[in-house]
This record gives C-alpha cells, structure tokens and sequence, in this order.
C-alpha cells in the first residue's frame, strides 16, 4: 500500500520539475537586484533545484517518521554516482587533460576531408562524446563542454546556434556511452542484471548510437557552416595562452589520475582517494594548472543526490507503469519519462520487473538513453554540461523549454536508428 511519505515524495519531485523548466524566471528576477536577489539567484541555480526539495523531503521525513528512520533512509541510498561525476568533472577538466584532449582533436580533425574550422566542431560533437564509451559519459560531457566553451560558446549572441549545438552534445553524449557496458549510468543500472557485457553491447546498441551520433554531428555542422567558417563563432580559445605549454610528464600523471578513477567507478572510497591524491599533486604543480572545477562539481554532484533522495520514492508508480507497456510502446514511454526522470533510476526499476523478454529490455535501455538529452535532468552527465556552459546563454540561464526544442530532432534520429529492426 502507498504511504503518505511516498505521496508526498512524488509530488515533491513534481514541483522541482516545475521549477526546473522556471529556472528563467527566477535568473531574471535575480538580475534586477533587490534585497532578495541572493535568494532569487539561489532558485535560478538548476544544480541546486532537486537538492533544495530534496532537503525539503527529508525534513517533512523527520517531522513525520523522526529522524531515526529519515537517517535510515539516507543510508540505504545510493550516493556513488553523485561522488564519482564530481570526481570526474575535477579531474577530466583540469588543464593538462584538456590539452590533451585538444591534440587529439587537432589530429583527427585534420585528417577529415573537409576545411579545420568544420572538422574541428565535428570531431568535438561526435568523437568526443562517442569517447564516453571508454572514458565515461561524464568526461566526456565536462570535456565537451570545456572544449565548446573555449573555442566557441565565449562569443556574445548567437544564442539559437549555442542551443542547437547543447541540444545535439546532450543527446549524442546520452547515446554515445552505449558502446560498452560500463560507461553509460541507465546501461550500468542493467548490466550485471541483463547479462549484457560490452560486447554485447557493441552489436546490438554500439553500431546504431555511433550512426546516429555521427549524422546528428554532421547535420549541425552542415547547418552552422557559414558561421564556422566565416569567423563568426571563433574556433579558437578565447584567451590566447601565453603560458608555456604543459609538459608531457604532467600530462602523463593527470591521464593516470584519470584512469585510476574510471576504474574505480563503483568504489567510492578508491576514486575519493585518488581524488585527494590528485588535488595534492596539482597544488604541487600550480603553474600548470588552470582553477580546478571544485564549485561546479560540487553543485552537479548535489544535484544528483537530490535526485536520488527524490527518486527513491518513486517506485510505487513508475514501476507497475512499465511493466504493463509492449515493447514498442515501452520504447516511446521510456523516452518521454526519461525527460522528467534520470534514466538510470528508469531502467533500474524497469530490470526488477519480472518475466520480461530480451525485445522488452532493449526497448527500455533504448528508450532511456535516446531520451536522455531532452532536459538537464534526463542524463546524469547533463548537469556537468549545463553547469560550465549556463553562464554563456541570456540572463546566465539556459531555457529548459529550448533545450527540449534544440533536442527534439537528434533525439528522432537516436529513436530511428535504435528502432531498426533488433536481432532477436
């Protein structure tokens, strides 16, 4: 029987999906100033949306249950991936890992058949996110968006190419990690349950999400040419680097920083280690760093904790709904629901559904990540995106109507080719 609390959670989580898509407003009302424009700015922080109401929840928990069973619940949540994308965020965007990052962009953009300008933002919206498949999803989201930011997102205006290109990184990102079976949050959530290993993976998810990151890049780079190639939008960083370059040993250590926490991604104790480790040694080598992203990933990581203290709750409706979809249907469902809820508590709740086939539990890990650019909140990684890029868009804040705009078409060319016919 649904309790009170489980009630309550739901229409909790309800409300921070309405003040997500409001968060314009009140960045607006923040820029006008007044006593409360602190406040106002606190509310315009997406980040801070589900862990605000998160908070909100665990108060009303304590008042109703006591703070005995409040702490319980904490402690049987899940808080790793939360950890592991703020470790992730510091360690992928410091400065010797985005040179690095940067020469192999270079490298293979030069060897496209097309003019630098164009191959450099293509490899940027394709490679790189396909890249999350090994990497992870979220660096290869905060490297994106980094590598965007510098190189393109700095000019002013421009305002419907910046949406467009956020629309297309979400999606592609979401649909990019799917090559492996360790990579992607919803197809971790299933793995070990499904029995799907990476080579699993590869044939039956791997080849379909590679096309259709591959045509969703190539289309935005054909559409925003003119601007790519007249100058418009840049291509270089913004500020010219006058530092000398980071030596091949410091680039060396930081990449093993990195390995060390994908490896370690379901072991928060060991990634918070190498974490410590890490900003130990960069403090050591100062001169070749740029600021670490500590804020950012702090604000991405609590707002994935709320929305895994929010999220918890919602099994008494979002389970006995999937299990009562066809597959078809299942996939379409899984897409629209993906927006308004993370898709890896989608496809965990949809794996404790019983007697389900193979063709049903591909349309719902299919379904999950195809939807999972559509919102801030539909992809773990989306957050860490949104948060190093917001501060380019108007007022400082990104549309979550626009977004679902700019996302809606390579979200159908995700849907099209991961609907070609499965080999079951």
């Amino acid at each position: 029987m649904t309790s009170f609390l489980e009630y309550l959670a739901t229409a909790l989580f309800a409300i921070a999906i309405v003040h997500t898509f409001s968060v314009p407003v009140f960045a607006r009302l923040a820029n006008r100033g007044g006593p409360h424009a602190g406040m106002w700015h606190l509310l315009s922080e997406v980040e801070a949306v589900f862990g605000v109401w998160a908070c909100v929840l665990l108060a009303c928990m304590a008042l109703i249950s006591g703070v005995g069973d409040t702490v319980q619940y904490v402690d049987t949540r899940n808080f790793t991936e939360p950890a592991f994308v703020f470790v992730i965020m510091v360690v992928a965007a410091s400065r010797p890992i985005i040179e690095l990052v940067n020469i192999f962009v270079r490298g293979l953009a030069r060897s496209l058949p097309m003019r630098i300008e164009l191959a450099m933002f293509f490899v940027t919206m394709s490679f790189v996110p396909l890249a999350g498949s090994f990497i992870t999803e979220p660096a290869a989201m905060t490297l994106a968006a980094l590598l965007l930011r510098d190189a393109y997102f700095h000019r002013p205006g421009q305002a419907g190419f910046k949406y467009m290109t956020l629309g297309v990184l979400f999606v592609n990102i979401s649909i990019g990690g799917v090559l492996t079976a360790y990579a992607a949050p919803p197809v971790l959530m299933v793995a070990h349950t499904f029995q799907w290993d990476s080579a699993y993976m590869a044939t039956h998810f791997g080849w379909r999400a590679a096309a259709a990151v591959i045509i969703n890049a190539g289309v935005l780079t054909f559409l925003c040419r003119k601007y790519l190639l007249d100058g418009t939008l840049g291509g270089e960083p913004a500020i010219e680097e006058t530092r000398p370059p980071v030596p091949y040993s410091v680039i060396a250590i930081h990449t093993l920083f990195l390995i060390g926490v994908v490896l370690s991604a379901h072991h928060p104790i060991i990634f918070l280690g190498f974490m410590m480790l890490f900003i130990g040694y960069a403090q050591a080598y100062k001169r070749h760093q740029n600021p670490l992203l500590i804020r950012e990933g702090l604000m991405v990581g609590f707002f994935l904790a709320g929305l895994v203290v929010l999220g918890g709750l919602q099994k008494w409706w979002l389970q006995d709904l999937l299990a009562g979809l066809s597959p078809t249907v299942l996939f379409w469902g899984a897409t629209v629901l993906t927006a308004f809820t993370d898709n890896a508590a989608l496809t965990y709740l949809g794996s404790l559904v019983d007697g389900t086939d193979e063709l049903w539990r591909y349309m719902l890990v299919a379904g999950a990540v195809t939807g999972g650019g559509l919102t801030v909140i539909a992809n773990a990684p989306n957050p860490a995106g949104f948060s190093i890029l917001k501060r380019f868009f108007p007022d400082g804040a990104i549309s979550p109507l626009k977004l679902l705009i700019s996302a809606a078409i390579p979200t159908l060319v995700a849907a099209f080719m991961f609907l070609l016919p499965p080999p079951f």
